[in-house]
């Protein structure tokens, strides 16, 4: 097995003696991840469960927690200020948006609605910019996940003991270079190449639906005899980086495997490597590469 080079990076956000942060809980390992660095730094953290998202609940037994639906966000951003949080992070993913009957009246929700019904229009940069300024707005300092816990970002170079051939980097710039188009036009982070060409890009089905279909697309006739390929992930130009940066982990690199791809790029510094210990393991188990890529990399 392959062991990562060990990251010693001071958080960039440096917390007090009387700073709390609350973790807001989708769903996936991210959130698991940033409580208990928050625990290995002694700022036992307060879970926010989101209902419906969060699945990983029982690695959040040791912790302070409390549950509220997508639709009573804005409204309990009061009682966690009452609770002493002074900090925020939005980790791991929300699957669905909330319907409008979800939504808990209150005089927050009120002063920021017209922002909110704006952002929808714009896309999930939009609402993820504005529930930022909201809960800010509030009193509380929205830190990304990487702030607090440094050591999950993906480092420039190869992770895995196997490495990309000469001919996989064909794949790997026009995978790349796509992954930027789309983040442009906030569709997706993730795009496949497979022969030099892109053959799918990431939609709203997310890295696992999209690593679902490049495994049907397998018996396309197009691609008939085609072998290898490679998924990138990439941050979208100008994204708000304290919420969503792409993010890979051991389930990946099976799914990029089960596709048939030889490996897996992600943007390193503005990338998140989940279990990285697991990811190496699977990785050089299956004989698949995972490499950090610089962020102007030039074919």
């Amino acid at each position: 097995m392959t062991t990562p080079t060990a990251r010693t990076e001071a958080p960039s956000i440096q917390l007090g003696s009387g700073d709390k942060v609350a973790v807001v809980a989708g769903s996936g390992r991210l959130p698991v991840e940033v409580a208990e660095g928050l625990a290995r730094q002694n700022h036992a953290p307060l879970v926010v469960l989101v209902r419906g998202e969060t699945d990983q609940r029982a690695a959040f037994a040791p912790f302070e927690s409390m549950e509220i639906g997508l639709g009573e966000f804005a409204s309990a951003l009061s009682s966690l200020r009452r609770r002493g949080i002074t900090h925020m992070v939005l980790a791991g993913g929300i699957g669905r948006r909330p319907a409008w009957r979800e939504f808990r009246p209150s005089l927050s929700l009120l002063r920021h609605l017209p922002r909110a019904l704006a952002a929808l229009r714009r896309g999930d940069d939009g609402l993820l910019t504005v529930l930022i300024r909201t809960i800010e707005r509030e009193g509380i300092k929205v830190v990304g996940a990487h702030e607090i816990v440094p050591d999950l970002l993906a480092v420039e170079g190869p992770m895995s003991r196997e490495r990309p051939r000469a001919a996989d980097w064909p794949d790997i710039d026009a995978a790349y270079a796509a992954a930027r188009a789309i983040g442009a036009l906030d569709i997706g982070q993730g795009t496949v190449a497979i022969g030099g060409r892109v053959i799918a890009v990431e939609g709203i089905e997310g890295t696992d639906g999209l690593l679902e279909r490049v495994k049907a697309l397998r018996s396309h006739g197009r691609l008939a005899g085609k072998s290898r390929g490679v998924l990138v992930k990439c941050a979208k130009p100008g994204q708000e980086l304290r919420a969503d940066l792409p993010a890979i982990g051991p389930a990946t690199v099976d799914m990029a495997h089960a596709a048939g791809l030889a490996g897996i790029g992600v943007e390193a510094g503005r990338a998140l490597v989940l279990d990285v210990g697991d990811l190496v393991e699977r990785a050089d188990a299956l004989g698949l590469f995972v490499v950090g890529l610089p962020r102007e990399r030039t074919p």
